[in-house]
């Protein structure tokens, strides 16, 4: 089996931090991405294998995955740059992981499930803190509640963005709110519900947002109805709602560019010290259908470190670990337990 593996998009706010921590454990990736002053400046601080290729040319991205075992994909909009990749490791037989959020993401390698599992190809978006730790928490909660029909998942972020992030953001205000009723996606407008919250630390008001779960939650628990919430200052929410108003602009190409070049301006993501200092607060509650609940709350790091640990520790796992391929999510590969045992993460469960 092949040993090597492959971090593109290594010379990103994300990737970064994935690559430092990859040589602390003992790891050795190769470092990939399009860059080529950047990935070898940071390949010659790591003293790790570099790559340059662009995902637009099907022959040099195969060429750069002829002996990898997998590719930790960090490049993002990943709205755009998934499933080249997904193509090129279904291909070179070379399981797919990245740290999306996005449900389109999620929804397209879905749908090559069956493609993957002919090539023994694991397929899994989201190892991340989208989605990793809600995922567990969504597949714990069902667990304890076997009968459960509906269910809601909230977070609240304690530190900044990154710049792509960022950009991911941006891009999902044109698309408008994600919910799942009776098995299917509906699209809703922006900040189409909202409620109030019982965190560990306190209560928040929440509001609906398209988050990944929307799609994943589904896959590893069958709860047919599933909403997601973010804990925002009310202020925030009235700027959501007020969007609505605009959402045919905000799709705009032109539109989209302006406000991403205004983010690689302003934003550089958040420093060691505030991720030191930040944490992220999640909770979920599933309901049955004769009126019975279970609810829980789980304290994770700052979301860049999960996402650094979680994704390290799902490259390990597949490296140790013959695998069936096909598409995954994080409980579904690696038990619902997996965010727990990530360091620093606590849950608690209320029945």
């Amino acid at each position: 089996m092949k040993k090597k593996w492959m971090i593109y998009g290594a010379n990103g706010y994300t990737g970064r931090l994935i690559a430092q921590a990859a040589k602390q454990r003992g790891l050795r990736p190769i470092l990939a991405g399009r860059n080529r002053a950047t990935i070898e400046a940071l390949a010659a601080d790591t003293g790790f294998e570099s790559r340059v290729f662009e995902l637009s040319d099907h022959a040099a991205l195969l060429k750069g995955l002829k002996d990898v075992a997998i590719v930790l994909h960090c490049a993002g909009p990943f709205s755009a740059t998934s499933q080249p990749m997904i193509e090129g490791c279904l291909e070179s037989g070379c399981h797919y992981l990245d740290i999306t959020g996005e449900i389109s993401v999620f929804a397209n390698a879905q749908k090559q499930s069956d493609e993957a599992m002919r090539a023994d190809v694991v397929l899994m978006p989201g190892a991340g803190f989208d989605v990793v730790p809600t995922d567990c928490l969504a597949a714990t909660l069902v667990k304890a509640l076997p009968a459960a029909t509906s269910m809601a998942l909230a977070f609240e972020s304690g530190g900044s963005m990154s710049p792509g992030t960022a950009k991911t953001s941006i891009e999902g205000l044109a698309g408008g709110g994600c919910v799942r009723e009776n098995g299917k996606l509906k699209w809703v407008p922006l900040a189409w519900k909202t409620r109030e919250i019982r965190f560990r630390h306190g209560k928040r008001l929440a509001v609906t947002i398209p988050w990944g779960d929307v799609f994943t939650a589904y896959i590893s628990t069958g709860v047919p109805d599933i909403e997601v919430y973010m804990a925002v200052p009310p202020s925030y929410i009235l700027r959501m709602k007020r969007l609505r108003m605009v959402k045919p602009l905000l799709s705009m190409q032109w539109v989209q560019n302006m406000m991403k070049r205004r983010v690689e301006k302003a934003v550089t993501g958040p420093d060691p010290g505030e991720r030191e200092n930040s944490q992220m607060q999640l909770w979920g509650e599933v309901k049955s259908a004769d009126g019975r609940s279970v609810s829980a709350t789980m304290t994770t790091p700052d979301g860049y470190d999960v996402t650094v640990t979680a994704s390290l520790g799902i490259v390990e796992y597949l490296l140790k670990n013959d695998v069936e391929g096909g598409f995954y999510t994080p409980s579904l590969l690696m038990g619902e337990d997996y965010a727990t045992r990530l360091p620093g993460v606590s849950m608690t469960i209320n029945t």
